[in-house]
């Protein structure tokens, strides 16, 4: 039986001649439908929901506030989308949202927010054995803050959905969610000034792929244990701001196809590749952590325009992977740290009085030709390296710090890279 508890006339506060607004509050407990309560509400009432197991299809039509009271059980018990909402000013709190449909054509999702549901916030609920965990899709100002979402983890990576995505919707908050098990964690697509914070995706595909977007603000993410990190291609003015990857067997972050974009203060350790930057023009590249991995930064198709600088390279397998016909000078300002660098600082300025070059003949083989990191300590090799250094008609393109820093400016580096080391270790094959 579904209770109506009260009904309350409230009056805006320093508002003169409008009618008051009402709102009320109904009760649902075990055994009520959730349903029959949403077609009686009116805009603007609050359903508190018991809890409980609650099976059906919601569909949310009107502006409404649901809020679970304790452990609310929402399923779909494997048919279709478990919510959908159809209309401005919807507010989820607090339930716990299961089994949606498995039908990729279809884009079963725990919560579906469709076209013109504007203002939507999904806070604090829990996303269990969903396709996709909330689908948003051409609705502006939707906030989802705090969520914990699963996918169904039983399926191959390729047969789920992504954890949260966002489709033509501007100005999103994707704030403090936790998301594991689905394709992609947070997939983004046309989607512009929007702010995804604090959020930590593990164990998927990508931990976001985002393109198509601009003006948007990722920062404070964990990503780790994914195929890739931030995959971030074909955006404009974008920041990403103290993020941190690690552990991904691909790269920590992607830049693809990316220009005007500031990416700064973020850690990426012990991944295949550190960064990964792929036709990226007129962006800033400043104060990252790249450590541990078998390729710091691979840089390739251009990317020539770019302010690299006050960044540490350390200890990765490979510094930088570069392959062009010109030289990319970095560092001009303050100078990059490179844990191989041989240099040395007579006048006392933290500063390099010799050159380093990221790349030579030798590193050119090894790109081209893998096989040869066999020989790769024999003496035939080291005979290259110094004929290379010594005669500059072998002397191929690379990346040259004209004076790089004498100290890493992390001075959390050891660490960092002794946690991975760890957390690789400990990790199930």
């Amino acid at each position: 039986m579904i209770r109506r508890l009260a009904t309350a006339a409230m009056l805006l506060a320093g508002t003169a001649g409008l009618s008051a607004a009402e709102a009320a509050t109904w009760r649902i407990r075990p055994g009520d439908s959730i349903e029959a309560a949403i077609a009686r509400a009116s805009s603007g009432d609050t359903l508190q929901i018991d809890a409980g197991r609650y099976v059906g299809n919601l569909r949310i039509d009107k502006p409404l506030t649901l809020v679970g009271r304790g452990s609310v059980r929402v399923s779909a018990d494997g048919r279709g989308d478990v919510i959908r909402i159809a209309a401005p000013d919807v507010r989820i709190e607090n339930l716990i949202v299961r089994d949606s449909g498995d039908d990729l054509g279809a884009q079963n999702a725990g919560i579906y927010i469709q076209p013109g549901s504007h203002r939507t916030v999904i806070r604090a609920c829990v996303f269990a054995n969903v396709l996709f965990g909330l689908w948003v899709e051409k609705s502006d100002d939707v906030r989802v803050d705090g969520n914990l979402v699963t996918g169904m983890r039983h399926k191959l990576s390729s047969q789920r959905g992504n954890g949260i995505q966002v489709y033509n919707s501007q100005r999103a908050q994707i704030l403090r969610n936790r998301i594991s098990f689905t394709r992609d964690g947070i997939y983004v697509d046309v989607s512009h000034d929007a702010r995804f914070v604090g959020n930590v995706m593990h164990h998927v595909r990508y931990g976001s792929h985002y393109m198509n977007s601009y003006r948007n603000v990722w920062q404070g993410n964990d990503s780790h244990d994914n195929l890739g990190g931030l995959a971030l291609m074909e955006v404009r003015e974008i920041q990403v701001l103290g993020n941190r990857t690690w552990n991904n067997a691909d790269h920590g972050i992607m830049l693809r196809t990316l220009q005007d974009s500031t990416i700064a203060g973020n850690v990426s350790v012990g991944n295949g590749r550190g960064f990964f930057v792929y036709d990226a023009e007129y962006n800033e590249l400043r104060d990252n952590l790249i450590a541990g991995n078998r390729v710091g930064l691979h840089l390739w198709a251009g990317s020539y325009n770019n302010e690299v600088d006050g960044n540490d390279f350390i200890h990765n397998g490979e510094q930088v992977r570069y392959v062009a016909s010109r030289d990319v000078r970095w560092g001009q300002r303050e100078g990059n740290y490179w844990s191989n660098y041989l240099g040395w600082d007579q006048d006392g300025n933290g500063r390099g009085d010799t050159v380093y070059e990221a790349n030579d003949m030798v590193d050119r083989l090894l790109t081209r030709y893998p096989f040869v990191k066999l020989l790769d300590s024999s003496p035939v090799m080291q005979s290259l390296k110094v004929v290379a250094r010594q005669f500059p008609v072998l002397r191929v393109a690379t990346i040259v710090d004209p004076a790089p820093a004498m100290k890493p400016h992390h001075a959390d580096w050891p660490q960092w890279l002794a946690r991975v080391r760890n957390d690789q270790g400990n990790s199930p094959p």
